[in-house]
């Protein structure tokens, strides 16, 4: 995520992991270099609260101690933070966005963000089908009944030396799915939609049918709480 310290925040993303450069600049300015890079990158983003970013994977082993849903998203997403800081360690010469002290390998005025969420049913972690038929029980599962969705999010701040701060927080929301139909079950597993998501359902896709309603942030059942990022990025930027 590339995060820009001022009066609004511009913020470069990378999936469960985000990289920030940081500079202070005035939000006319800002608006410009956005502009700039859009012609050069694959932006997406939250246009609604200035935030831009693009997407980096982490390639580590998702590994966890905890039993606890809140505490494992929290693992995962400082695991997936320092994953990406130290890959951008390795690979400095091929970022040119970011500042580091060659010298002691360190990034330098940079923000990297980890993110990862579960979905949790009964006490059971719920993760990504491993086919159409999994993705019908898991489905037939969450209909007509409630379940959590839980994001961790590890924010690492490296100031101008190169030292870190660390925010690790996780955010619960509590999502209440419709009665479905057996035939409505297959019908959307067959979409093909529900393989590559936590739970087998995509909240901000066809899925969107069957929800009666969320206790909490919409965002955070999507992958990422953008509200809690924001305020946390808002309340680094005015601390510099």
């Amino acid at each position: 995520m590339f995060f820009t310290k001022g009066d609004i925040l511009c913020v470069h993303i990378y999936i469960g992991c985000c990289i920030l450069g940081v500079n202070k600049i005035n939000r006319r300015k800002q608006r410009s270099e956005n502009a700039d890079k859009e012609k050069n990158y694959s932006w997406v983003g939250f246009p609604e609260i200035g935030i831009s970013f693009e997407v980096r994977v982490s390639d580590k082993e998702e590994v966890y101690h905890s039993l606890i849903p809140e505490e494992i998203v929290k693992e995962l997403a400082l695991s997936k933070a320092e994953n990406v800081a130290d890959d951008l360690r390795e690979k400095q010469e091929q970022v040119k966005q970011i500042s580091f002290d060659k010298k002691n390998n360190v990034l330098l005025d940079t923000i990297v963000i980890g993110a990862d969420t579960i979905v949790v049913s009964d006490g059971s972690i719920l993760g990504k089908p491993k086919d159409e038929a999994d993705a019908v029980r898991m489905i037939r599962s969450l209909q007509g009944r409630s379940h959590k969705v839980y994001t961790g999010v590890a924010i690492l701040d490296y100031d101008d030396e190169g030292k870190r701060k660390s925010v690790v927080h996780a955010v619960e929301t509590e999502v209440f799915v419709n009665p479905m139909s057996d035939e409505e079950i297959r019908e959307y597993a067959a979409t093909g939609e529900p393989l590559d998501k936590a739970g087998a359902y995509g909240i901000q896709g066809q899925f969107a049918a069957y929800i009666e309603r969320i206790d909490g942030d919409y965002y955070n059942v999507v992958g990422l709480p953008v509200s809690y990022v924001y305020r946390q990025l808002k309340e680094i930027a005015e601390k510099d």
